[in-house]
């Protein structure tokens, strides 16, 4: 029986395992893989304290804490989550069942995906949707950029310090960024666009070698040889599993009280899966501490 499970080992999840932990409750943190997000930032210059810090070295700090206070992490994934008739909760995972008084989400984002021939099996082998992770390592290549948004431009700049040339294939006529990001992508010469065009194909047999290219105004295919693609359209959401069972936005977010609390009661959420504005480490930790804190209250209230 634990005090409280969260799913999740993002920075949502590791302040709130602090919180608790701190508190003596007895804490489990279950995910599938340890950092969320912040694993996709080379470097961060936006952490209180740090004029820059290693994401890799700031997650790896947070986890050292974490498990200093007690908490246990396992390396496992959730696949449901039952209350039982004495107001706690059942979780059950591919490896497990545990049972806690309180479960707090913190399952983060997901990069959306294309969805089209040779992106799962090339995905890692050229094909990703992170360029701070994967930008080094197209020094002197040719890659694409698939995407219309700030994210797109301004990863589409940051690549030319790595790459020989950076195509932006967008599949309309004109951009969902800012003028800012707008202009330094045009004004960068290593950067040309394709406008009105989509991915239609990857090809590659250890790694990607080329990519089918559709007109949408003319339905005509073209091929480009290619080293790399960036596919940064946006991200969805982690909560599939919580549909019908806690209340979400339209967009599948997870909507969360000021105290993140969802619907349910002793079920709260923290971090970029709710439904907010703005989304960076700073406030998924605020977050996470909210959500420690009140996982505290509402256990000390059940007794």
């Amino acid at each position: 029986m634990f005090d409280t499970i969260i799913i999740g080992a993002g920075p949502a999840g590791m302040t709130a395992g602090i919180y608790a932990a701190r508190r003596e409750m007895k804490t489990l943190i279950i995910s599938k893989n340890i950092g969320g997000q912040v694993i996709w930032a080379a470097e961060i210059e936006n952490y209180p304290g740090f004029k820059s810090i290693q994401s890799f070295d700031l997650i790896n700090n947070m986890k050292e804490q974490v498990e200093g206070l007690g908490v246990e992490i396992k390396n496992d994934e959730v696949k449901e989550i039952i209350k039982k008739d004495n107001g706690n909760f059942e979780i059950v995972t591919n490896k497990e069942k545990y049972e806690a008084k309180t479960v707090i989400v913190t399952m983060g984002l997901s990069p959306r995906r294309l969805a089209i021939p040779g992106e799962e099996e090339l995905g890692g082998k050229g094909v990703t949707y992170c360029a701070n992770c994967d930008g080094p390592f197209y020094r002197g290549k040719k890659v694409i950029v698939v995407g219309g948004g700030n994210s797109a431009l301004e990863e589409a700049v940051s690549l030319t310090k790595y790459a020989s040339k950076v195509t932006v294939i967008h599949q309309f006529n004109h951009f969902q960024a800012l003028e800012h990001y707008i202009d330094e992508a045009k004004a960068n010469e290593k950067i040309e666009f394709i406008m009105e065009s989509e991915i239609a194909e990857f090809y590659g047999d250890d790694k990607l070698s080329k990519v089918k290219i559709e007109n949408m105004k003319t339905h005509e295919f073209t091929e480009m040889n290619i080293d790399g693609v960036f596919i940064l359209i946006g991200y969805i959401p982690n909560t599939e599993m919580f549909e019908g069972v806690v209340e979400l936005t339209d967009r599948k977010e997870i909507i969360a009280t000021r105290d993140m609390e969802t619907n349910i009661s002793g079920v709260f959420a923290a971090g970029d899966c709710t439904a907010k504005k703005y989304r960076q480490v700073t406030t998924a930790v605020a977050d996470g501490t909210i959500a420690g804190l009140a996982a505290v209250e509402y256990v000390s209230n059940k007794k």
